[in-house]
C-alpha cells in the first residue's frame, strides 16, 4: 500500500483526521486501513493484512516495536486472520506507515483477500492461492479500487489443504478445486455461499470482475447479499449447473504444533483473546527466530503459524509461548470467548472483558463446550465479534446479557454491575442442571429461553 496518504495525515495534523465526513470515519463496518484509520476509544485503530498473510519474525517484530512506539502497543488478530494496532493518534499513523515500508512490509491496495494460511507450504494444497491473489489484484486494479465497493467488503481465495476458509465467510469466493480449476461463489461460507462459475484461473478472474461490476453499479455500501437473484443468473446462465462442490473445510485446529504430510513441522499460537502487546510479541518472536522460525502465517482464529521450527525445539517454544501469553495447546476455553479491549484499553468500555473472561473460564465451565461464543463486549458497540453470540455488554447502569445476538441490541437480561459474579454462576449452574442427556449448552440455552434464563438468575 502507498504511504502518501497517510503520511499526508502526518503532516496536516489531527484535524484533518476528524474533518473527514463521519460517515467516512465512523461508519460501523468500515475498514480501518492505513489511509484511513477509525475512531475508537483508545485512540485511532490501523487495520492491516500483509501480501498473502505472511511475515518474517524480523517483520512482524518490527511491527510490534511500532506499535509500542506510536500506539498504545496494544496487536490483535482478528477472526479473519488480519492485523490491528491501536491507540494510534493523527500524528503517529504516518510514523507508523513510514516504519511499514522501512520493514519492507508490503500492505496491497483495495480491499482485503484472505488467503489460505499455510499457502505454498502445505503439501495437500490444491492450488496457489496466493498466485491467484497477485493474478486478481493485477487483472482487476481499477475495479478492486473502486470507490464505489462496500469499505468491509470481503473476499476470500481457498487453496484448500490442511487448514482451508470454508468456515470464512465472504462477499466473493474463490475455491480450488482439481484439474487446476476454481469455484467462484458469493455471499456466504463454503457451505452457505452460492455457486455462480467454475473453471480456470481465467474464467474465475472474469467471473470475480463480474460481481465487482454489479456490486459498483449497485452503489456504495452494497454487499453481495444485495445482488438481484434474477440478474444473477442472466450473468451467470451457467450457474444452475454447478451442484456439488467439495468443501475444503480447517481439517486441524489452530493452537498447538502440526505435522504436515512431507513431514515439517508448523506451531499453531493464539495470542489470549486475540491481543497481545508489543514487548510480549517481541519476546516470543526473538526466541522463535533463535530457534529457527524463518516465517509467521497469519490466520483466520485470532492466530498465527510459526514456520521453519525443528520438531525438537517446538516444546520448549510451546512453554516460551504460554509464560508470554500466548496458547501452544488446541481445546484451551479461551478459543470460545471473543472479548474487545475492555476498560483499562479502551475509553468506551465499562468494565475489563479480559479479568471477567479469565474469571468466567474458571467459575463457569458449563459455558465452554464449544457450541456457542461468549462475546464480552466493554460497550454496545460489539468490536470483537460480528456475528450472534451470548452476549454480555457494558453500560454505566451494569450489564446486559443477551442470549443470541449483537452487543447493539436489547439485553434479554439486566445484570447490576455489582451482581456479575452471581450471575453468571447462577446462569452456569442453570445449564449444568438443566442439560438433557447429550444436550449442548448452545441448545440448552435456546430451550430455556430468556424466562427461563431470567428465572435462573434471579434464584436466591
Amino acid at each position: 500500500m502507498s504511504i502518501q496518504a497517510a503520511k499526508a495525515s502526518d503532516r496536516t495534523g489531527e484535524a484533518d483526521l476528524h474533518d473527514r465526513p463521519a460517515a467516512e470515519m465512523r461508519r460501523r463496518g468500515a475498514c480501518p486501513a492505513l489511509a484511513a484509520p477509525m475512531p475508537t476509544g483508545d485512540g485511532l485503530l490501523v487495520r492491516l493484512r500483509p501480501a498473502g498473510g505472511a511475515l518474517t519474525p524480523s517483520q512482524f517484530a518490527s511491527l510490534a516495536r511500532s506499535a509500542a512506539a506510536h500506539g498504545n502497543g496494544i496487536l490483535e488478530i482478528t477472526a479473519r486472520g488480519n492485523l490491528q494496532i491501536r491507540g494510534l493518534r493523527a500524528e503517529t499513523v504516518g510514523q507508523l506507515a513510514a516504519d511499514v515500508d522501512a520493514a519492507g512490509i508490503t500492505v496491497p491496495d483495495g480491499p482485503p483477500i484472505e488467503t489460505s494460511p499455510l499457502h505454498g507450504i502445505d503439501p495437500e494444497e490444491i492450488c496457489d492461492p496466493a498466485a491467484m491473489e497477485m493474478t486478481l489484484r493485477s487483472t482487476l486494479r481499477d475495479q478492486l479500487a473502486s470507490p464505489q465497493l462496500a469499505p468491509k467488503l470481503s473476499l476470500v481465495v481457498d487453496g484448500g489443504g490442511s487448514f482451508g476458509l470454508s468456515a470464512l465467510s465472504a462477499d466473493i469466493r474463490v475455491v480450488a478445486q482439481s484439474g487446476a480449476e476454481w469455484l467462484v461463489a458469493i455471499n456466504g461460507n463454503g457451505e452457505t455461499s452460492t455457486p455462480i462459475a467454475i473453471g480456470l484461473a481465467e474464467s474465475a478472474i472474469l467471473a470475480v470482475g463480474e460481481i465487482l461490476s454489479l456490486l459498483a453499479a449497485l452503489g456504495q455500501g452494497r454487499r453481495a447479499r444485495d445482488i438481484d437473484a434474477a440478474l444473477l443468473r442472466t450473468r451467470f446462465p451457467e450457474m444452475a449447473c454447478i451442484r456439488s462442490v467439495a468443501s475444503h473445510a480447517a481439517a486441524m485446529p489452530l493452537a498447538g504444533p502440526h505435522r504436515l504430510k512431507d513431514g515439517k513441522t508448523i506451531l499453531g499460537l493464539r495470542p489470549e483473546f486475540g491481543q497481545m502487546r508489543a514487548s510480549d510479541l517481541v519476546a516470543l518472536l526473538d526466541l522463535a527466530k533463535a530457534r529457527g522460525a524463518t516465517a509467521i502465517r497469519l490466520a483466520p482464529g485470532r492466530g498465527f503459524f510459526l514456520i521453519g521450527l525443528s520438531a525438537d525445539t517446538v516444546p520448549a517454544m510451546q512453554i516460551d509461548a504460554a509464560r508470554h501469553g500466548f496458547a501452544a495447546q488446541p481445546g484451551g476455553n479461551s478459543e470460545h470467548i471473543a472479548a474487545c479491549a475492555g476498560a483499562g484499553a479502551c475509553g468506551s468500555a465499562f468494565y475489563e472483558t479480559r479479568t471477567l473472561a479469565r474469571h468466567l473460564i474458571c467459575v463457569a465451565p458449563a459455558l465452554f463446550d464449544g457450541s456457542l461464543t461468549l462475546h464480552l463486549s466493554g460497550c454496545p458497540k460489539g468490536c470483537a465479534h460480528a456475528r450472534p453470540a451470548l452476549t454480555l455488554t457494558g453500560s454505566a447502569e451494569g450489564y446486559g446479557l443477551i442470549l443470541n445476538g449483537f452487543a447493539v441490541d436489547r439485553p434479554d437480561e439486566r445484570i447490576a454491575g455489582g451482581r456479575i459474579d452471581f450471575a453468571i454462576e447462577r446462569l452456569a449452574r442453570a445449564i449444568e442442571d438443566n442439560k438433557d442427556a447429550g444436550e449442548s449448552t448452545a441448545a440448552c440455552l435456546t430451550r430455556l429461553g430468556a424466562t427461563g434464563v431470567s428465572k435462573a438468575l434471579r434464584q436466591e
